[in-house]
């Protein structure tokens, strides 16, 4: 009784052998090959992007934050064809409203011309300054954080 239990324990292992011998041998159609799909689609590479350079008050000079942003946006465009950038300068509520124009006016100048040294310089660049215009809430407050000039990079595939 004992041998015969033997044999059917080598009879079923050795079924199961040939069975996993048969299975490593199934075609590519498998179904399991076709569960291997991904998740998600990357994102595109080149998407338009917007950064803003921040200028402390009363001045149009780059920090040093304003330079690494500006080599971080020639980085995000590098292998994308660059159709256009649009700069806009912007000032403060402090001082008068003629002053404001001009120094966002100096402001998109110096960004433009700090584009054009990173590698920008044979992309349109369209500059415009709108000086305090929006600086002052509805609730009599200045806002502070317009001390910039912001940049829309518009991106597409080579």
């Amino acid at each position: 009784m004992k041998t015969m239990k033997i044999t059917y324990a080598v009879q079923a292992i050795s079924v199961a052998g040939v069975v996993l011998a048969l299975a490593g041998c199934a075609t590519s159609e498998s179904p399991w090959r076709v569960l291997r799909k991904p998740v998600a689609a990357a994102p595109a590479a080149c998407a338009d992007f917007q950064s803003s350079v921040y200028f402390e008050q009363d001045s149009a000079d780059l920090t040093k934050e304003a330079r690494m942003l500006l080599a971080n946006a020639q980085t995000q465009a590098r292998g994308c064809a660059v159709k256009s950038v649009r700069v806009t300068g912007l000032a403060d509520a402090v001082g008068t409203t003629g002053a404001n124009l001009v120094l966002s006016q100096r402001r998109a100048a110096t960004v433009t011309a700090a584009l054009a040294k990173a590698g920008f310089g044979k992309v349109e660049i369209d500059t415009t300054a709108v000086g305090d215009a929006g600086a002052v809430a509805a609730s009599g407050a200045s806002a502070p954080l317009r001390r910039r000039a912001d940049i829309l990079f518009d991106l597409e595939s080579k």
